[in-house]
């Protein structure tokens, strides 16, 4: 860890980006209501620290160095996470908590976002910050008070309620169908089977639940979320094999359709969770009560 020697201020930090913008310490200035000495006093002390010059003088303007453009890009990062801090934490009052809820992200973006209309209208003083996890690990970690996960029972340390399973269907364009309807559902893998990072054995488990073998199951392009197959599929890239909740939308509009009708239940399911000494907590035990009321 750095000593606090080392670290830049946050006034050289602004009076570095400001420059770099106007590339005049004196505009910089003007910009940060501070004087032109004090600008360039701040900018050579943050070349000292990293022993780097930062920018060159070239008759009276200021040219950024290689290092300048490096650090800029840094420097950009960690004064617009500051500014959003401080946003954050002067937008709520005294009262308010904040629940902060992971989710696979096709799942959120999908499922959980639609559920959540009302929720501040019932509970203003509780906001909540949600951001996407593939699993219920950070809850343990501290990183999050809930988090809906996709797989089976309780974790340990948590305790877990059921939503609901799933079933699996094929979906494509109804572009990517054939003149001639399909026969067996191995002619399924002429249309290129899109395969999900998730879950590499679907597609050899769907056919294997119909008593069906391709050596073509494990080939094609591979995603790394449903969403991204979803696209694929309608755009025409191939047939994906997706969750039959997650494409409703696009059913019913006509977007996907599924040309072969076989649906494959999960053993899986998908969970609520939350951390064991959590239960009694109000603002978890709400948002528990409102998913519940959801499903």
């Amino acid at each position: 860890m750095l000593n606090r020697r080392h670290l830049p201020s946050i006034t050289a930090l602004q009076c570095f980006e400001a420059a770099t913008r106007h590339l005049s310490f004196t505009r910089a200035a003007e910009e940060l209501n501070l004087t032109q000495s004090a600008v360039s006093k701040q900018v050579a002390q943050l070349e000292e620290l990293l022993q780097h010059l930062l920018f060159r003088r070239v008759r009276r303007r200021l040219q950024m160095t290689p290092a300048g453009d490096l650090y800029l890009v840094e420097v950009r990062k960690i004064l617009t996470q500051v500014e959003m801090s401080t946003h954050y934490l002067r937008s709520y009052g005294g009262e308010t908590e904040v629940l902060r809820v992971s989710t696979p992200y096709t799942f959120g973006a999908r499922w959980l976002v639609p559920r959540l209309k009302g929720w501040r209208l019932r509970h203003p003083q509780i906001h909540l910050d949600l951001c996407n996890e593939q699993e219920p690990d950070e809850l343990l970690q501290g990183k999050a008070d809930m988090a809906f996960y996709f797989g089976q029972g309780s974790r340990p340390g948590t305790e877990s309620l059921m939503l609901f399973s799933e079933e699996l269907i094929p979906v494509c364009a109804p572009e990517s169908l054939p003149t001639q309807p399909f026969t067996d559902p191995t002619q399924l893998s002429d249309l290129v089977l899109l395969q999900n990072a998730s879950r590499p054995q679907g597609w050899h488990d769907w056919f294997a639940s119909q008593g069906f073998h391709t050596e073509h199951s494990y080939h094609g392009p591979r995603f790394d979320t449903f969403y991204m197959c979803i696209r694929a599929a309608q755009v025409g890239c191939g047939v994906a094999l997706l969750p039959r909740f997650l494409v409703e939308e696009e059913l019913a509009d006509g977007k996907l359709v599924i040309p072969w009708q076989h649906a494959m239940p999960s053993q899986d399911a998908y969970y609520l969770a939350y951390p064991e000494h959590s239960a009694e907590v109000p603002k978890v035990r709400e948002f528990v009560k409102w998913m519940m009321e959801q499903v």
